[in-house]
C-alpha cells in the first residue's frame, strides 16, 4: 500500500536484455512513433494506438522530459485524460521468430527477439486550439524529416489542417520513468547469433537483424 501506481506498472527488465547505450531506446521511439497509449477508464485499461513524437530533442533518456499526441476526439478514450492522471505508451521495434533452425545446433528452442520501450508518465490535455494545431503540423514535421523529399504544407493544406481540427484532441505526456528491452539472442554466442541475422536477411527481416547487429557491436 502507498506504492506509487507509476511503479507498479513499469515493465520488468531482464539485466541480460538491457542495452549498454541508451540512444537505442531514444532512436526506437524515434524510428518507431505510432505508440499505444494506454490508461485506466473506470478501472478499466484502454489503450489506443496514436502516433506521439518528442516535444524537442532527447538525447539520452525520455524521464523529465515532454511527449506531444493526438487522437480523435471523437475517441472517448481522451475523456480520460482529465485530471492528468498516469499513462503507459508503449513502442514497439523490430520483432521475429526465431527458429531452431538458424543454430544450426541440437539440443535448441525456438524464441522471439524483440526490441520494445514503455515510458510512463502523466498525461495532460491541450485545449487550446492553436496548441492543438501546433501538435498536429510537429507530427507531420517529424514524420516527413525522414522523407526525400519531405512534403510541405501549402497554405490551403493549412486551412484543411484548421477545418478539421474541432475533431482532433491533442495532449501532452511528461514522462517520468522510462524502461526498455532489447532481446537480440544476447544468451547465445556470436556464432550462432550470426546465423540467426543470415537467416532473418534472407527472410525479409531485414530491420530486425540490422538491429540484433548494432546493439550486439555496441
Amino acid at each position: 500500500m502507498g506504492r506509487d501506481p507509476l511503479r507498479r506498472a513499469l515493465m520488468f527488465e531482464f539485466p541480460r536484455f538491457a542495452t549498454d547505450d541508451p540512444r537505442h531506446a531514444v532512436e526506437l521511439v524515434r524510428a518507431h512513433p505510432f505508440a499505444l497509449v494506454v490508461s485506466s477508464v473506470d478501472g478499466v485499461p484502454v489503450g489506443t494506438n496514436v502516433p506521439v513524437i518528442e516535444q524537442g530533442r532527447v538525447d539520452a533518456t525520455f524521464v523529465g522530459t515532454t511527449l506531444l499526441g493526438h487522437m480523435a476526439k471523437a475517441n472517448p478514450h481522451w475523456r480520460g485524460f482529465e485530471g492528468s492522471p498516469p499513462v503507459l505508451v508503449v513502442f514497439g521495434g523490430p520483432h521475429g521468430y526465431v527458429s531452431p533452425t538458424a543454430y544450426a545446433t541440437d539440443p535448441a528452442v525456438p524464441t522471439w527477439n524483440y526490441a520494445a520501450v514503455h515510458l510512463t508518465g502523466t498525461v495532460e490535455l491541450i485545449t487550446d486550439p492553436g496548441a492543438t494545431l501546433a501538435v498536429v503540423e510537429a507530427t507531420v514535421r517529424a514524420m516527413e524529416s525522414t522523407r526525400t523529399p519531405a512534403w510541405c504544407p501549402s497554405a490551403r493544406s493549412r486551412e484543411r489542417f484548421a477545418q478539421i481540427l474541432p475533431g482532433v484532441v491533442a495532449f501532452r505526456i511528461h514522462v517520468t520513468a522510462e524502461r526498455s528491452l532489447f532481446k537480440l539472442s544476447q544468451d547465445i554466442d556470436a556464432e550462432r547469433r550470426g546465423r540467426v541475422q543470415d537467416e532473418l536477411r534472407s527472410t525479409g527481416n531485414v530491420p530486425l537483424a540490422d538491429l540484433m547487429e548494432e546493439v550486439n557491436s555496441a
